[in-house]
């Protein structure tokens, strides 16, 4: 079960965090992973622990908020059979500290950047008569989170698009779905809070996991292991759905 052999996958945002995990996971499912990331060094060693555990891995350097680069990246590659969507960008703060500069920032990779791999894979798709899209979405977009009005926002609109693309494209064989996380343990939370709790990280650390109803965050390979079920066949008549993986937190926060 679950066998990505002979596919072509392309994870965006997978030199680090969740991407990472879902990277190393579909490699280890046989799919050639194409790990694409702004930070070349971090997208290299993704790639060297691919091909260490037997897997096949390329490393692919672009912006996804550039379009010229990710039209140009995704001409090149010999096929793309699943695309995650998982390259994207927080801002803490309300709508009165959210400057334009930060939604702006905040829409160019979380929005346009989605979008404009969107717009890259799914003529392929279109060819091949056949693909997978998974987008990283949030609890943020179900749910009232403080001080995240920008990336409420972001996470909205890729809410949005992965309804509208897979209503658009049920009929040339795509399926599009996308995945809802709350906390997750990776490297920004660590530096979040190394930033803002300098000498306090453990505690603060605590005091976030036990927000989450299940009482801890969630690992990255957790996320991975949702966004390989989805990935494969033996999710085929499955689309259009957002999937929460969240320790309860929709549901059984009250």
């Amino acid at each position: 079960m679950f066998s990505l052999q002979q596919k072509h996958a392309v994870v965006t945002g997978a030199g680090s965090g969740i991407g990472k995990a879902v990277a190393l996971l579909l490699a280890r499912q046989g799919a050639q992973v194409h790990v694409m990331d702004l930070n070349e060094e971090q997208a290299r060693e993704v790639v060297r622990e691919i091909e260490a555990a037997g897997g096949k891995g390329t490393v692919q350097v672009a912006d996804v908020s550039n379009q010229q680069q990710v039209a140009a990246l995704f001409a090149a590659l010999p096929g793309v059979d699943i695309l995650v969507n998982s390259a994207g960008i927080s801002h803490v703060g309300t709508v009165e500290t959210t400057s334009e500069a930060d939604l702006d920032r905040l829409y160019q990779v979380n929005v346009k950047g989605v979008y404009n791999c969107l717009y890259a894979a799914i003529p392929i798709m279109k060819r091949n008569k056949s693909g997978v899209i998974v987008n990283m979405c949030s609890i943020a977009a179900s749910v009232g989170i403080p001080d995240r009005f920008a990336y409420s926002m972001t996470k909205g609109a890729v809410n949005a698009m992965t309804l509208s693309v897979a209503k658009d494209y049920l009929h040339a064989g795509i399926r599009c779905n996308s995945i809802s996380p709350a906390r997750v343990h990776t490297p920004f939370v660590d530096g979040f809070l190394k930033k803002n709790y300098p000498g306090k990280e453990q505690e603060m650390f605590d005091k976030l996991s036990k927000t989450q109803p299940i009482g801890r965050m969630a690992q990255p390979v957790e996320i991975a292991g949702l966004v390989l079920y989805l990935c494969s066949d033996e999710a085929g008549f499955i689309t259009g759905c957002d999937y929460p993986i969240d320790g309860g937190f929709i549901n059984l926060n009250n």
